[in-house]
């Protein structure tokens, strides 16, 4: 969440938000009491601002954040939520009235309307029960173990290496439809999907782009701007392009 949270901070200011405005908080991991973090929200549209909140909790701390924002009698229309691990697998089972049209950001959501996608749900329903759903990191480990099964294929051996060179430029159709494409960097070219927490702790897909190209090194931090991960070209994940030399040998990220 930090290396995030600095990404969104530095973004933001390129945006030409105002860096009193920006309001960055950690807690313990399971932290429970919300009150204070959510009254100090709260007092930064006192004065009338638009207030909005770009959550990176973890884990059923996320729960108690939004209960104790529905007791401080906000909802999504006041202070719209942002989170980037709130899924459907989270949401399973739990009340979620308190959440009901806050927002969530994933390249892939359970609800979206493609056949492929309808077929894939449904034989995962059939398998493990009605009560399971899909999400993200399940979409994201189809379309990479396809990919592995193709390059595999077309090497004509699964030797790490051999696969690896075959990897590159595999595509593969996503789930919320296009196509997925394995870059030289180790990363995919997906589409960024925002839904809103719906009462059967599903989303509604409101904003989907077309596929971005993943990105190893952000731009929007001075460290990481002159990196660059290029695994065929330079055989390196962490090329610094300032020094031109390999910072990170021996990983594969």
């Amino acid at each position: 969440p930090r290396t995030t949270n600095n990404i969104l901070e530095s973004y933001l200011i390129s945006k030409d938000i105002a860096a009193e405005d920006i309001f960055v908080n950690y807690t313990p991991f399971g932290h429970s009491d919300w009150s204070k973090i959510v009254a100090d929200v709260v007092a930064l549209g006192a004065d009338g601002k638009k207030v909005g909140v770009i959550s990176t909790i973890n884990g059923d701390a996320n729960i108690g954040f939004y209960k104790e924002l529905a007791a401080a009698g906000i909802s999504a229309d006041d202070i719209p939520v942002v989170a980037f691990s709130v899924g459907e697998e989270e949401l399973s089972g739990l009340d979620t009235s308190n959440l009901v049209g806050h927002l969530a950001a994933w390249n892939y959501f359970q609800s979206a309307d493609v056949g492929a996608n309808t077929e894939w749900v449904a034989a995962w329903k059939a398998r493990m029960g009605d009560e399971r759903v899909t999400n993200d990191p399940m979409e994201a480990h189809y379309i990479g173990f396809n990919m592995w099964v193709n390059a595999v294929e077309a090497a004509g051996s699964s030797e790490v290496d051999a696969v690896r060179a075959k990897m590159y430029g595999q595509t593969f159709p996503n789930l919320t439809g296009g196509m997925a494409e394995m870059l030289p960097n180790h990363h995919l070219s997906k589409p960024v999907l925002i839904g809103e927490i719906q009462a059967d702790g599903q989303f509604d897909i409101i904003s989907q782009t077309s596929e971005v190209p993943g990105d190893a090194w952000t731009d929007f931090l001075p460290e990481s701007a002159v990196l660059v991960s290029d695994w065929p070209g330079l055989e390196c994940g962490m090329y610094n392009t300032q020094t031109k030399s390999c910072v990170q040998i021996g990983s594969n990220y």
